[in-house]
């Protein structure tokens, strides 16, 4: 039986390029997989680049016409490919 999907909104498959801060690590530009209200999913296959539960970063979507909004997230889900990352402020 397939595990129940605890999810609370909808993701839709978006990729765009993001500015990510973190404390350690620095500034780095990342890209999505897929964006829902909660948060966003950001792909990382760099080994170096090591995010932990519960760390804090600002993220902000590159190349729009204007400067987009810089939000403040915490990495809530780690996977081979990446992490989820949900608005601190949702």
């Amino acid at each position: 039986m397939a595990a129940q999907n605890r999810r609370e909104h909808l993701r839709t498959a978006f990729s765009a390029k993001v500015s990510v801060e973190h404390a350690r690590l620095g500034s780095l530009l990342l890209s999505t997989r897929d964006v829902s209200d909660g948060g966003v999913f950001i792909v990382v296959t760099n080994a170096e680049i090591t995010l932990e539960l519960g760390d804090c970063v600002k993220v902000q979507v590159q190349g729009l016409p204007v400067p987009a909004p810089v939000r403040e997230m915490v990495v809530v889900r780690k996977s081979a490919d990446g992490y989820g990352l949900q608005f601190s402020d949702s």
